[in-house]
């Protein structure tokens, strides 16, 4: 039923878009009535994505990508990752739309219209890394509770919008800030107004950082609505978790930001290792904020065969959250060995970098393809899972993919 409300507030021309064909009798339909074809949306049309997506639940929606559809350099809407907590808001109006900037640490608070930030403001684009906190998680033994991600709960899109420092500065920072918050328009699965899905945020100082943006377009265009439609925060690097869509409020925390998920075991990893399966106190778990290094092999897709002699070129994606990826290699021997692949510079601090090599295999049979990145600081990615955690957080572990030489 919440989805039939959800589409039912589409005009005729947009019920005809989803179907995908004209609806010849549209103007005879009573008002508010949602055609048969569209009462159990397809996702994939309703929210623009290629049918090769992988639907990990939709109450709320989470959408994930398979490894070879993120082969682009920049990630396109039709294979970006849905991660929600809470329902979509319905009946947005960007004219009327407002963002408000209080707090405790808030010298000015202010209230701005989506054309005042446009305005009066500065704008900026960047490619930002987003990756799901939980991304990797259904490899984790014992499993862990959560959506069971696999590897493509991660995207690298253009984003083009304000710089949070410009918007905070202007409604004046207190010297006691320490963090900030976000409230959104997304509405809590029980639809209770007075409960939020989410409300995270990061310390202050990820804030000032140039590339952490108040968004309202992505690859040139206005942000869809499953990404934040019409303006979301974007902080590259971090848990995306922190990039809260469908943005209606900044608060400029004197203290660690107190929102929905911020505590417990939500977006959080034990502070020291734990042996699998332990129960961890809240005191002992420590916030995520820099996503570790990781690669992903996005050509060609694992099951590839190929002939005697033929080469391989591999290629991928590699990124380290605040870092920058220095090296990565690659092993077609189950790690006994390695070798560099090419490297690309980011194109802005925070996008992921593109790697590839040329192989050729020595004998018929069957291979794995491992990828390996190393960040600036000499952290390399381990061969296998990480430790283990309550939430199933932060899998870093080689991406591999299986090949035949027939």
């Amino acid at each position: 039923m919440e989805r039939r409300n959800f589409i039912s507030n589409f005009s005729l021309a947009g019920l005809s878009a989803l179907l995908g064909t004209e609806i010849v009798f549209g103007g005879r339909m009573p008002g508010g009535y949602v055609p048969l074809g569209l009462q159990d949306p397809d996702p994939f049309t309703l929210f623009k994505k290629d049918s090769g997506m992988v639907v990990l639940n939709n109450k709320p929606w989470n959408m994930e990508a398979r490894a070879h559809l993120l082969d682009d350099k920049v990630t396109p809407n039709k294979y970006m990752f849905i991660r929600n907590n809470g329902l979509i808001p319905e009946n947005i109006d960007a004219a009327a739309w407002t963002l408000k900037v209080s707090g405790e640490s808030a010298l000015k608070p202010r209230t701005y219209t989506l054309q005042d930030l446009q305005r009066r403001f500065a704008t900026h684009t960047y490619q930002l890394t987003l990756e799901c906190g939980g991304n990797g998680r259904s490899e984790f033994d014992p499993p862990a509770s959560g959506n069971q991600w696999t590897v493509g709960a991660v995207s690298c899109a253009e984003w083009t919008g304000v710089r949070l420092r410009d918007v905070l500065e202007d409604a004046g920072i207190r010297d006691n800030a320490v963090y900030i918050g976000y409230h959104a328009a997304d509405l809590h699965l029980s639809r209770d107004p007075g409960k939020e899905p989410i409300s995270r945020g990061v310390p202050i100082q990820k804030a000032l950082q140039d590339e952490t943006l108040l968004a309202f377009k992505m690859n040139g265009a206005e942000i869809p609505l499953a990404h934040g439609y019409p303006l979301r925060l974007v902080a590259g690097g971090w848990p995306a978790s922190v990039s809260g869509k469908w943005l209606r409020e900044i608060s400029i925390r004197d203290r660690v930001h107190d929102g929905e998920k911020m505590g417990g075991s939500s977006y959080r990893v034990p502070c020291e290792p734990v042996a699998p399966g332990s129960e961890v106190k809240e005191a002992d778990m420590c916030i995520i904020e820099s996503m570790p290094v990781k690669s992903l092999i996005t050509y060609p897709r694992t099951g590839v065969v190929l002939d005697k002699g033929q080469g391989l070129e591999v290629r991928g994606h590699a990124w380290a959250g605040e870092k920058e990826v220095a090296a990565v290699h690659y092993s077609m021997d189950f790690g006994a060995s390695w070798n560099a692949c090419r490297l690309e510079k980011p194109v802005n601090r925070l996008a992921w970098q593109h790697f590839s090599a040329r192989l050729r295999f020595p004998a018929r049979g069957y291979y794995e393809v491992w990828a390996r990145a190393t960040d600036s600081s000499g952290i390399s990615q381990p061969m296998v899972l990480p430790g283990w955690n309550p939430k199933g957080y932060l899998n870093n572990a080689c991406h591999r993919i299986a090949i035949k030489v027939a």
